[in-house]
């Protein structure tokens, strides 16, 4: 995003946010640490790349990202210094995969952890990496046993309330037509206990305003914990090659159970994108970019544990392709962007008769 326009969106952020309901928020606490950064200029960032995945140790923010081959980590002192920072090889992909993607970065304790798809085609796996350091010294890749083995990608690791999950996009089966969200259980950062789960399925009609093929899509799933202490998974719907790809949220019910895909309710719409049809009731079209997804909660450590409180906004990145382009393909005019992004009190997510209100989140561009 050109300046003029970021000057434009700080002046029309307290009128008119990207995304955001018509109410106000809550009474807020003092901002916590995590809210370092926040309050930077939001800004299209000169890295032009998908599938954004950031994460802040102390005061130096992290990144993750791929070239379609080969892994590559940049350091900075503020999100937006990650587009002047240097990329610094971390893995050069000795095994010749095919179709490296959407790299996750977290960290296990004091040790970090990469998590990326590759394979072509259909043989799309996870794999993982891990080193002391977060730009050298990683492990050789391992491919991770994921239950069925099927096609899966974008997937990433957390703990909620003291037992590891695994979350990630796939197949049902042995072909293309539909990603789903799963999860899982983990006994360790590279190992899956159990079987997977859904969580959810692209078959609400604001999930299907694409033509089918090539599929229908439900991608990019990141954990985040509210104020009242709910899990949510926020993640990406509609096909990334197009505009109307954008972020939904899945809130787990208070006392629910991660695996139980009942216990979960899914926001009623979009709450970040550009194509205002299919947003949620009281939510806006961003302003400035379309096809936004894939985004990344810049967390202490990627910890959701670390999730900030309610009130200040906080550091969020994200990609998308500028409103005035037309790349074609689609793919190939994305950047990187960094935003901001809230908590949003009081919300109803409503599935056939049942309701269920919470926090709910709204996004800055």
């Amino acid at each position: 995003m050109r300046a003029l326009k970021s000057l434009l969106a700080l002046a029309l952020m307290g009128l008119l946010p990207a995304c955001g309901p018509e109410s106000s928020p809550v009474d807020a606490p003092t901002p916590a640490p995590e809210a370092t950064g926040a309050h930077e200029q939001h800004v299209r960032l000169s890295i032009k790349n998908a599938d954004p995945s950031i994460i802040r140790v102390g005061g130096t923010y992290i990144s993750v990202e791929s070239d379609g081959s080969r892994l590559y980590v940049r350091t900075a002192s503020s999100v937006n210094g990650l587009a002047g920072a240097a990329r610094q090889l971390v893995w050069n992909n000795p095994q010749g995969l095919g179709e490296v993607w959407a790299p996750e970065l977290v960290m296990d304790g004091a040790t970090y952890v990469i998590y990326f798809a590759a394979g072509t085609g259909s043989a799309h796996r996870m794999y993982v990496i891990q080193s002391a350091s977060p730009d050298r010294g990683y492990s050789a890749a391992v491919r991770m046993a994921l239950p069925g083995d099927k096609w899966a990608i974008d997937g990433t690791a957390f703990t909620y309330q003291g037992q590891r999950y695994f979350v990630w996009s796939g197949w049902e089966g042995d072909t293309n037509g539909e990603q789903t969200l799963y999860i899982a259980r983990m006994s360790s950062p590279t190992t899956i206990t159990g079987g997977r789960h859904v969580i959810s399925q692209p078959r609400e009609w604001w999930e299907k305003v694409d033509a089918n093929p090539p599929t229908r899509v439900n991608e990019g799933p990141e954990p985040i914990i509210d104020p009242s202490g709910q899990l949510h998974i926020v993640y990406s719907a509609n096909g990334s090659w197009a505009t109307n790809y954008c972020l939904a949220d899945l809130r787990l019910r208070a006392g629910g159970d991660p695996l139980y895909v009942w216990d979960w309710f899914k926001s009623n719409g979009c709450l970040f994108g550009a194509n205002g049809g299919i947003m949620m009731n009281g939510w806006h079209p961003t302003l400035y970019a379309k096809g936004v997804g894939h985004h990344s909660f810049v967390l202490l450590h990627g910890d959701p544990n670390t999730s900030p409180p309610a009130g200040p906004q906080f550091p969020l990145a994200f990609h998308g392709v500028p409103n005035g382009d037309n790349p074609n393909p689609f793919w190939s005019g994305r950047y990187w962007y960094s935003g901001t992004f809230q908590w949003w009190g009081n919300i109803t997510y409503s599935r056939g008769d049942l309701r269920n209100t919470g926090w709910s989140l709204k996004f800055y561009e």
